[in-house]
């Protein structure tokens, strides 16, 4: 397949995370077993509008990972971006589903976040496997943090979202993990006030529109 293609077959990717309400998953729903809690309508609000943000994140983790395998020089690291962005499919779905389930829509930026985080991406894996490794290492620590804060602002009564966050919490410190043994570089303090002032920017967006 030529760059071109390629490059059209992401497109139509992007449209397809970022526009539609992707359901596919390989693994089960972290909360399925779990019984919905009569949340109050500000409680409601409030999980919704947490995992509007994770849906976000998890477009915004489908264009990075993407846009790595793209441009990674080595088969062995595509291969790995391509099985991460499978795993964080999951997280896709799910986040969609517990969407729908609190009556919420998914933030209406998340064509541009896929976008944004598709270039980073490419940009990454053009410099070399080791900076898109270390890419990878630094975008999933801060998604940890994110998360486990976020498992703090979450209503106690909200059991469903819990489940689903701490799942994704061990899948993406694993994510992290995996880069690190696979040669990943320390970015520059400098690369890393970037993408998390551009994260900030994302969730307080993303929690409201």
């Amino acid at each position: 397949m030529s760059l071109i293609d390629k490059l059209i077959t992401e497109i139509d990717n992007g449209l397809k995370f970022s526009t539609q309400n992707y359901q596919n998953q390989a693994r089960d729903y972290p909360a399925k077993n779990i019984k919905e809690d009569n949340l109050t309508e500000i409680e409601r609000s409030v999980s919704a509008s947490l995992m509007r943000i994770n849906h976000a994140g998890e477009v915004s983790a489908q264009g990075l990972y993407r846009g790595q395998a793209l441009t990674a020089r080595l088969e062995g690291t595509r291969e790995k971006m391509d099985e991460a962005a499978q795993e964080e499919l999951d997280h896709l779905a799910w986040c969609n589903k517990r969407l729908e389930e609190l009556n919420e829509k998914p933030s209406i930026f998340n064509p541009v976040w896929y976008g944004l985080s598709f270039t980073m991406g490419a940009i990454a894996g053009i410099a070399g496997d080791k900076w898109s490794l270390g890419f990878v290492h630094e975008t999933e620590e801060q998604v940890v943090r994110h998360l486990e804060s976020h498992l703090d602002r979450i209503p106690n009564s909200d059991k469903k979202t819990a489940a689903i966050l701490e799942q994704m919490a061990i899948d993406e410190a694993h994510h992290s993990e995996e880069a690190l043994e696979s040669g990943a570089a320390e970015l520059p303090e400098n690369i890393k006030k970037l993408m998390g002032g551009i994260a900030k920017v994302m969730t307080k967006t993303s929690y409201h529109f």
